[in-house]
């Protein structure tokens, strides 16, 4: 179902369904609002690429029962916009052309998890700003999801 969802807003170019049971973004869900935005937000914040790599976000389905058609519906909601699904204490589920978008979000999850767990869910001393992120974009000729950029602080996003 996701794969045709896919196929069709990519024109065939994302050619790659892939699900893991990423420990990091699953931990992420415990602590994180279950909002596109925030996790957005917070993986583009944890390591450069990332914004380069998924300029439109990632989308979150909260919890469901997994395996089951209403959770493959609610992804193919988020696949109409996204190419990943963050899955409530489940996993991740990607779209693309090869495998690495699985382990670039899999990596900034672990990168913000150990910062979070290192401040105490306190602000961090700096961050990646957001004119760094469009300054990254702008150097790699791709266009951020901007919605995502105005969503929320980063005093908002670490609290």
């Amino acid at each position: 179902m996701n794969h045709s969802v896919r196929k069709r807003v990519t024109g065939g170019e994302n050619r790659v369904i892939y699900h893991a049971h990423t420990p990091y973004v699953i931990a992420l869900t415990y602590v994180l609002p279950l909002q596109s935005e925030v996790f957005t937000r917070m993986l583009w914040k944890s390591a450069t690429e990332c914004c380069v790599v998924f300029p439109g976000g990632v989308g979150v389905v909260p919890w469901m029962v997994p395996g089951g058609p209403e959770i493959a519906k609610a992804t193919c909601v988020l696949m109409e916009k996204y190419d990943a699904a963050i899955w409530a204490f489940h996993g991740l589920f990607v779209s693309g052309p090869d495998f690495g978008l699985m382990h670039t979000i899999e990596k900034a999850a672990q990168i913000a998890s150990i910062a979070l767990a290192a401040t105490g869910g306190k602000p961090p001393r700096q961050v990646i700003t957001d004119d760094n992120l469009r300054a990254i974009g702008r150097e790699f000729g791709v266009t951020l999801n901007e919605e995502i950029l105005s969503f929320v602080s980063d005093d908002e996003l670490y609290c």
